[in-house]
C-alpha cells in the first residue's frame, strides 16, 4: 500500500491574517527578484564556460526570452551594472529600452557633474535637461563656459559694418556693436541662470565650480559694458544670477568647495555674506578670481577671511591679498593653508595698489605657520618694476606663468625666480604675444649666460617649461634638456621661437634641425619635436582656462 504526503510549499508569517497581507506581498517581490539573480548568475556561468555552437544558441535564445530579458532586470541591477560604464556609453546603454532609460539618472552615478558648454544657443535644451535631472542631487558640479571663437572674425566691435560718417553718434555705435556679440552675451545669461535655478535647493553640494572665459577680452582685457546695457537694459537678468547665486550659498548645508572665475558679474562683495557661519567654518577650498571689480573694491575682506578657518587653497586676484590677510591665515584658530594661487593683472594693478600686499616677513610667517605651502602665480602684462615688488624672496614659489600681449618679460626677472626659488620652482611658462616687426626679444642679450639656461640649472625639481615668443637659441635649448633630463617632463617650444647660429646654419653636413630634435631627444630621454601648431595648444591661446584649470588641479593635489 503506498502513501503519497503532500509538502506544503513555506509561507511568509502572517500570511494568513489581514495584517499581514502587506508583508505578503513584499515577501513576494522579494522571491521573485532573487529568482531572478539566480537565473542570470546561470546564464552568465554558462557563457563563461564558452560552450559550443549549440549552447550558444540557446544561451542567446534564453537570454532574449520574457523571463530574464534585460527589461526583466531588477533597477538595483541596472545601476550596479551602470556603475562600471563611462558617462557615454551609460547613455548608450540607457537606449536599450524604457526601464534601463529610467535608470539613468539615479543619483548614486551621478556623484559629480563635470561640464565644458560652448556658449551657443544649441547647447540650452541640452543643458536643460541634465540640470533638471541632476542638478538637485549632484554633489559635485564643475561648470566651463566659453564663447567659441570669441576673438576672431565677427567677435570684435565695428564687425557690424561700417560706419557712415554722416549718422549720428547713436548709429554709430549701434553699427560698431557686434550682433555676434551681443546673441553671445544673451546666451551666456540664459546658460547661466538655466545652472542656477536648477541647483538653488541642492542642499547636498559638495563642490561648485564655475569659470566663464567670455569676461575677458578685447582692449585692456576686460569686457566693454556696452554689450551687456545693450543685452540686459535694466540689468534684471543679472541681479537675478547674483541673487541666485547668493541664494545657493544659503542653501548650502555641506559645501566644501567654492570656485568662481572669470564670470560675469556674478559674484559680488556682499555674496560670501550669505553662507552660515557652520559652512564658512568647514570651507575647504575658496576661489574667487575677477579682474573687472570696479574701483578698489573686493570680493573678500580680511575680516570675512576669518569665519573661513578651515581653508587649505585659496586663489584670489593679488591685489586683493593683503597684508592683513596673510597675518589672518597665520592666527592659531586657522589650519595651515597649503595651497595658494594668485592672479596679477594689469588691469588690477591700475585701478589697485600694491602697497598693501604682504612683505617679506608676511610670507616668512606663513611659511612657519606651514612648511607645505606652495604659491602659484599668473602674471598678465605687469611691467618688470611692478614684478620685483611682487616677487618677496620668502615666497614658496612653486608654479608662475607670464601671458604678455603689451609688456614682455625681462632676462632679470627671470634670473631673479632661478635665485630666489629654485627650491621651489616646478613650472614655468613663458607667454609672449606682442606684435613686433623687430622679432622676438632675447633674454640673453648682453649676459655672459642666458636666464633660461640658469633657470634650468639652478631650479632642479623644475618639471615644466613652456615658451612661446621669446628667442631660445637652438644650443640653449640642448643645453636645457641635458641640464634637467628626464626629470623635465614637459617642454613645449613654438617652432617660431626657435633660432640657430650662423655657425650652425653654414655647417652643410648637418641638418640643425634634425641635429635639434635628435640631441633635445637624447638629453630628455624621450622623443621631443617642437610645438608647430600653437592653436594645439590652450596654455598659449587660452590662458584664462588654462590657469584655471592648473588652480583647480594644484589645489586638489593636496
Amino acid at each position: 500500500m503506498l502513501l503519497f504526503l503532500s509538502v506544503p510549499q513555506p509561507r511568509p508569517p502572517g500570511a494568513g491574517t489581514r495584517a499581514g497581507a502587506a508583508r505578503v506581498a513584499r515577501w513576494r517581490r522579494r522571491r521573485l527578484r532573487l529568482q531572478q539573480l539566480r537565473r542570470l548568475r546561470g546564464l552568465l556561468r554558462g557563457l563563461r564556460r564558452r560552450p559550443g555552437t549549440g549552447s550558444r544558441r540557446r544561451g542567446r535564445m534564453a537570454l532574449c526570452g520574457q523571463a530574464a530579458g534585460a527589461a526583466s532586470l531588477p533597477s538595483e541591477l541596472i545601476v550596479h551594472i551602470f556603475s562600471f560604464l563611462s558617462a557615454s556609453d551609460r547613455l548608450r546603454a540607457s537606449a536599450s529600452c524604457s526601464h534601463w532609460r529610467e535608470c539613468l539618472f539615479y543619483p548614486a552615478l551621478w556623484p559629480q557633474l563635470r561640464i565644458c558648454l560652448r556658449v551657443s544657443p544649441a547647447e540650452q535644451p541640452r543643458l536643460e535637461f541634465l540640470m533638471r535631472k541632476c542638478g538637485w542631487f549632484v554633489r559635485e558640479l564643475r561648470v566651463e563656459f566659453a564663447a567659441e571663437n570669441y576673438l576672431s572674425g565677427g567677435g570684435g566691435p565695428g564687425d557690424g559694418g561700417s560706419a557712415d560718417t554722416g549718422t549720428g553718434g547713436e548709429e554709430v555705435e549701434a553699427l560698431q556693436l557686434s550682433s555676434r556679440w551681443l546673441e553671445v552675451l544673451r546666451t551666456y545669461l540664459e546658460l547661466v541662470l538655466c545652472v542656477l535655478v536648477s541647483i538653488r535647493n541642492n542642499r547636498n553640494l559638495q563642490k561648485f565650480s564655475l569659470f566663464g572665459d567670455i569676461s575677458v577680452l578685447q582692449q585692456q582685457g576686460s569686457l566693454s559694458n556696452t554689450y551687456l546695457s545693450k543685452v540686459d537694459p535694466d540689468g534684471k537678468k543679472i541681479k537675478q544670477i547674483q541673487q541666485l547665486f547668493e541664494e545657493i550659498l544659503s542653501n548650502s548645508r555641506q559645501l566644501k568647495w567654492l570656485s568662481c572665475g572669470f564670470m560675469l558679474e556674478i559674484v559680488t562683495p556682499t555674496s560670501l555674506s550669505s553662507l552660515s557661519n557652520a559652512i564658512a567654518n568647514t570651507m575647504e577650498h575658496l576661489s574667487l578670481l575677477d579682474n573687472n571689480i570696479p574701483g578698489n573694491s573686493t570680493l573678500i575682506t580680511a575680516v570675512e577671511l576669518e569665519r573661513f578657518v578651515s581653508l587649505r587653497s585659496l586663489a584670489l586676484d593679488f591685489c586683493d591679498f593683503t597684508a592683513e590677510m596673510a597675518r589672518v591665515l597665520t592666527d592659531n584658530n586657522h589650519v595651515p593653508l597649503q595651497r595658494l594661487s594668485l592672479l596679477v593683472h594689469n588691469v588690477s594693478v591700475m585701478h589697485k595698489s600694491l602697497d598693501n600686499m604682504p612683505n617679506d616677513e608676511h610670507w616668512k610667517a606663513l611659511s612657519r605657520k606651514s612648511t607645505n605651502l606652495r604659491v602659484y602665480i599668473m602674471a598678465f602684462d605687469i611691467k618688470s618694476e611692478d614684478m620685483l615688488k611682487i616677487l618677496k624672496p620668502s615666497i614658496p614659489l612653486e608654479r608662475i606663468h607670464f601671458d604678455s600681449y603689451i609688456t614682455c618679460v625681462s632676462g632679470a626677472i627671470v634670473d631673479l625666480i632661478s635665485r630666489q626659488y629654485d627650491k621651489f620652482l616646478t613650472h614655468f611658462i613663458l607667454m609672449n604675444d606682442v606684435i613686433d616687426t623687430s622679432g622676438f626679444p632675447d633674454l640673453s642679450d648682453n649676459r655672459n649666460e642666458d636666464p633660461l639656461v640658469l633657470l634650468a640649472w639652478r631650479c632642479t625639481k623644475l618639471s615644466l617649461l613652456a615658451i612661446h615668443g621669446y628667442t631660445v637659441w637652438a644650443h640653449n635649448l640642448i643645453a636645457i634638456a641635458r641640464l634637467r633630463g628626464s626629470d623635465l617632463k614637459v617642454l613645449q617650444v613654438t617652432e617660431e621661437s626657435i633660432d640657430f647660429d650662423q655657425g650652425e646654419l653654414a655647417d652643410q653636413d648637418v641638418d640643425p634641425v634634425h641635429n635639434l630634435i635628435e640631441q633635445v631627444s637624447l638629453g630628455l630621454g624621450q622623443p621631443w619635436h617642437a610645438v608647430m601648431d600653437i592653436e594645439s595648444l590652450s596654455v598659449f591661446t587660452e590662458p584664462n582656462r588654462h590657469f584655471y584649470r592648473e588652480m583647480q588641479s594644484f589645489s586638489e593635489d593636496i
